[in-house]
């Protein structure tokens, strides 16, 4: 094949996605997918772009372009959804959460969505390669999961810390968009989606302002995407969102048969892929009449019936938690219909980076790539971002410093983390 033997535009992009920590690892349907999104030469230019933000003046210079023919590529990318455009500055999201899901979050006739559906489920549900890179390498997760804040007893509720309700993150967002579910319109395609609401796919701030500029989103106010929530919340649908305290950019609702993290969750469980709640259940067993209904709303299976080892009742069966494996979103709370579950706090606190900065450089120094943010090959680095990513890393605890030291190999760096022990 051409992209084998040549460096094709498409495998230039490849190697690109690559250097960030949420990648795509090269298959023959990923290239398919990639010719359907791209021509060969938008791939090519994008292969160039700086894995950090940019500006039109840095793409034309990168590009070797006028600036005016510079800007009407750009604009052509953000008009389809590959770049985020955000008051002119310009950035290449990864391709999940990103591009790929930007291209189902609208119906549109540029480009076959039945295909790409179709190569979207083989690429990702059937070879898997992809969703195992993107939701179990390194400790640090893309997304992590809201607890459903009405099931929440008075004294939890003193617990839940602002960054860590759904409502909060609408409530306090500059821009808010929703756009169609990409995963169940993805398996709609496949002729697998069930019937849970499509139209709920919740971005925020920058990425709202670029999707809902270019029509990939429509825009909505605070009471309308807190009634979608409502909705969200009563078809049992699991709020996923970026694993981050400060400007989330997105809140999935996820059923657990065609999102692509409850998947991962259920086929990657105890390698975490998730980051969970600060929230466990845990079982009444007087009140439980073991009715079965918070098992058939788990989402990742993690709730189960057992016998009650009643000698009286031997028929008798009672709900068991795998916390193992349990997500905390107090979906099966809310299903349980005798007050036979409720949510207690974990033993301890789940840490969230405080933002996407932070998220990238952390998950970068766990994946080994921490030399692609800093080092970018094709864009000058100037000391303003690379002071902005090492104040990232001497943020970090002592042990993922060090990993950050080895990859560097950069006496500059070590000498920074040295003093930051002091």
């Amino acid at each position: 094949m051409a992209h084998r033997t040549v460096k094709s535009g498409y495998n230039l992009l490849v190697e690109r996605l690559n250097r960030f920590p949420q990648g795509a690892p090269p298959s023959e349907l990923l290239y398919q997918i990639l010719k359907l999104l791209f021509s060969e030469k938008e791939a090519e230019l994008v292969s160039l772009l700086p894995i950090k933000p940019f500006t039109p003046d840095k793409a034309a210079q990168v590009w070797k372009m006028d600036l005016a023919s510079t800007q009407r590529v750009l604009d052509e990318l953000a008009s389809r959804a590959i770049l985020v455009d955000v008051d002119g500055t310009y950035t290449l999201p990864p391709p999940m959460a990103g591009f790929f899901e930007f291209s189902m979050m609208r119906i549109r006739d540029d480009i076959d969505q039945k295909v790409l559906g179709e190569l979207f489920y083989q690429y990702m549900n059937v070879e898997e390669d992809f969703v195992r890179e993107l939701f179990t390498n390194g400790e640090t997760q893309l997304g992590r999961v809201y607890v459903q804040e009405a099931v929440l007893s008075n004294e939890d509720a003193l617990h839940v810390l602002d960054y860590e309700r759904a409502s909060q993150v609408i409530k306090t967002a500059s821009h808010i968009g929703i756009g169609v579910c990409y995963c169940r319109h993805k398996m709609q395609h496949v002729d697998r989606a069930c019937a849970a609401p499509m139209d709920i796919c919740m971005t925020f701030n920058a990425s709202a302002a670029s999707l809902t500029k270019y029509g990939f989103a429509r825009s909505v106010d605070v009471v309308e995407c807190m009634d979608l929530l409502e909705q969200a919340y009563e078809h049992n649908l699991v709020q996923f969102g970026e694993n981050v305290r400060q400007k989330v950019n997105f809140i999935c609702n996820c059923c657990g048969c065609c999102c692509e993290a409850m998947i991962a969750a259920r086929r990657f469980a105890l390698l975490s892929p998730i980051h969970t709640t600060n929230f466990i259940p845990q079982v009444d067993e007087e009140a439980c009449d073991g009715c079965g209904k918070c098992a058939s709303v788990c989402p990742v299976e993690a709730m189960t019936l057992v016998s009650a080892n009643d000698p009286h009742h031997p028929k008798r069966r009672k709900a068991k938690v795998n916390e193992d494996i349990c997500l905390g979103c107090g979906v099966c709370v809310r299903a349980c219909s005798v007050n036979g579950l409720r949510l207690e706090s974990r033993p301890e606190r789940v840490i969230t980076p405080a933002n996407s900065a932070h998220r990238v450089v952390v998950m970068a120094v766990e994946r080994g790539m921490l030399q692609n943010l800093i080092f970018d090959n094709h864009a000058l680095v100037s000391h303003r971002a690379m002071a902005a990513i090492l104040g990232v890393i001497l943020k970090l605890p002592p042990i993922k410093q060090a990993m950050a030291s080895q990859q560097m190999k950069s006496k500059y760096l070590e000498a920074l983390l040295a003093r930051i022990k002091i």
